[in-house]
């Protein structure tokens, strides 16, 4: 068998720039590159194989710079998202902090079911230097370092302790990288010593490697079965969530619905499922829904879910759905996700496939007609709403609603939205209109402030036909923008509108619904003889002169009455800017945007001095009676 000479950091990169996905007739690099930043821990290692690649082959594994290790792991998980899960980065870091500034980016990766691949640098292996620089040590346990923090974080996890390890566990890393079931953050512990060992590698390791998606079909009969509860049922209604997209299910879901009439309500995922104007789509469903999909899910006999994992913003905390009768049909190919909330007819199978065969046994089957008219009667009027929101009012600091319409009216259709945290995803979720399958991007799983700028980088990296508007408020450019300077380092285009609230406007509104008068969440100078955040004057803090000293083409909205046809005008010129513009715009956070008649469950405390916070339980006291189990007995009837 020929084989090679090389460290084991040369032996990993160069395994990585032959792996290739496979899913029908599509074909493409698993690995398209590695993010990193270098230190101690693997300088030698990874970085020495990285650069010595670069200097004979410089498209195999090409190094992208990051400025923060928890950015380049969001970045990852975003160009992963874009590509359906197909192809995904490696992000490197050194020992002690740099590994553990990438566990947020881990829980966001394995959390929304995104493959990325990341390998942190790890203390001595040999233990002849210990304790080294960064190490963290346990007198109790002498194996464990800080990089065992990511092993709830992960969907496979190692740590390469000899050199012969590598050959099982990058195969083993690569199966779960690209298996739709079990995919997630991919976690390979490498020990700076093991790094820059020398092992002789086959050829055979270190050749072309085909990693096929698989997209299994319903078991025999089960098409059938669920086929019969959908012609039984009176009031059927569509959930679909992340799955759809994955699977890129988007044509299957459109015929099924056109030939069937039922109703499709999305999570934030699932948004792009359908476009917003068919006649079927409803729009976003649970505690940032619109009135049209909460209103059918309410009534719903039947629950089809399509790709979803239920989160308590897609069920309204368990409320959305309220026929006492309520069955579902969960398809998802994650038995976890089809066999929840004790589903009627779980149906393990990817979307597409799975909504082919459904529509065979479907022939001939539609919703009544009195049911088709009341889908339309509520699409009509919840476009009149959204509609009205969009209108300029005229004001110095708009609404957020407001800003979103002057947004979404600048960009073109395969534009993609970027967001993630903060009130911005709620109002996204509920008034954007998505005119393409990958046309929204939103990180809603974890809801990680911090995550939107290296989104919109890792959705310009995955298609520069496209271009990415990221949306955020000023909590989350603060949280992280220091991928910023990655972007005009690379000369990646994309365009950040960034509203100023001068505080968290959405927990600042959320504090406000359970009683606790927006404590903690405006930006203010400390009041000392207050001894709080809440009385002082406003910080005089200027994010568009920061973005402007980190390179960014920026663009300032004046408070003024013609504030959004400013923004209008303001779009079009970073949509004509060769390369990535932040706008500034100040809002008013007080002024909300319109409601879709759902509720979302935050605990609020029995006993309390504060009057407000005495009326906001009385509230959820009363919201708490409509949450249930799908089986079995309801909040109200357990307390």
């Amino acid at each position: 068998m020929a084989t090679r000479k090389m460290s084991v950091g040369q032996a990993i990169v160069e395994f990585l720039a032959h792996q290739y996905t496979v899913d029908g007739t599509h074909r493409e690099r698993t690995i398209q590159g590695v993010f990193g930043i270098f230190g101690h821990g693997n300088v030698a290692g990874i970085g020495q194989a990285l650069k010595q690649l670069s200097t004979t082959d410089p498209d195999l594994m090409p190094y992208h710079q990051a400025r923060n290790e928890q950015a380049m792991v969001h970045e990852s998980s975003a160009y992963a998202r874009m590509t359906r899960r197909r192809s995904t980065f490696a992000c490197a870091s050194s020992v002690g902090p740099g590994a553990t500034n990438m566990l947020t980016g881990a829980a966001v990766a394995t959390t929304n079911r995104l493959p990325v691949l990341l390998f942190p640098a790890d203390t001595f292996a040999n233990r002849v230097s210990d304790p080294v620089l960064q190490q963290l040590e346990q007198p109790y346990d002498l194996t464990m370092s800080v990089n065992d923090a990511f092993k709830p974080l992960s969907k496979f996890f190692d740590r390469i302790n000899r050199p012969e390890q590598i050959f099982s566990s990058l195969l083993g890393a690569m199966r779960v990288l690209t298996d739709p079931a079990e995919t997630g953050a991919v976690t390979i512990c490498l020990p700076e010593d093991v790094q820059a060992e020398t092992i002789e590698v086959p050829e055979e390791f270190l050749a072309d490697r085909e990693w096929h998606i698989r997209r299994p079909r319903p078991d025999a009969g089960v098409s059938a079965v669920a086929a019969k509860a959908i012609r039984s049922a009176k009031r059927p209604f569509i959930v679909a969530g992340g799955g759809v997209i994955y699977s890129d299910a988007h044509a299957a879901l459109t015929k099924f619905v056109e030939s069937t009439g039922i109703p499709v309500g999305v999570s934030q995922a699932g948004m792009g499922s359908l476009n917003w104007d068919h006649p079927q789509m409803c729009g976003s469903v649970g505690a940032t829904g619109t009135t049209t999909s909460n209103r059918l899910a309410k009534d719903a006999d039947l629950v089809i879910g399509i790709g979803t994992r239920y989160s308590d913003f897609t069920t309204a905390s368990r409320t959305v759905f309220q026929n006492p009768d309520v069955k579902f049909i969960n398809i998802n190919v994650t038995a976890f996700d089809a066999f929840k909330h004790g589903s009627a007819i779980p149906v393990v199978a990817d979307a597409r496939e799975a909504l082919t065969e459904l529509l065979q046994e479907l022939n001939g089957y539609a919703v009544d007609a009195a049911y088709a008219k009341k889908i339309a009667e509520e699409k009509t009027t919840w476009n009149a709403i959204v509609d009205a929101s969009f209108v300029d009012q005229k004001l110095a600091k708009p609404s957020q609603s407001e800003i979103i319409g002057a947004v979404q009216a600048a960009t073109d259709p395969r534009d993609v939205l970027v967001g993630a945290a903060g009130s911005l995803p709620g109002d996204l979720h509920k008034l954007w209109r998505v005119r393409d399958p990958l046309g929204y991007h939103m990180e809603y799983a974890f809801s990680c402030m911090g995550y939107e700028i290296a989104a919109g980088l890792g959705v310009a990296r995955a298609d520069s036909s496209r271009t990415p508007v990221v949306m955020m408020g000023d909590g989350s450019y603060l949280m992280m923008h220091t991928e910023l300077v990655t972007a005009v380092a690379e000369g990646l285009k994309f365009i950040v509108v960034l509203v100023q609230n001068h505080g968290f406007a959405s927990i600042g509104h959320l504090s406000e619904d359970i009683g606790s008068q927006r404590f903690g969440t405006k930006y203010r100078f400390r009041d000392k003889k207050a001894n709080n955040h809440e009385t002082g004057d406003v910080l005089p803090v200027d994010l568009a002169t920061n973005a402007e000293s980190l390179g960014m083409n920026v663009i300032r909205i004046a408070e003024t009455p013609n504030a959004i046809a400013d923004l209008s005008a303001a779009m079009k010129l970073a949509k004509a800017h060769p390369t990535a513009t932040l706008i500034h715009i100040n809002s008013d956070p007080l002024l909300y945007a319109p409601g879709g008649e759902a509720w979302w469950e935050v605990p609020i405390p029995a006993v309390s001095t504060l009057e407000s916070t005495q009326k906001a339980y009385a509230h959820y006291s009363e919201a708490r009676k409509a949450q249930k189990r799908y089986f079995g007995k309801g909040a109200s009837e357990r307390d």
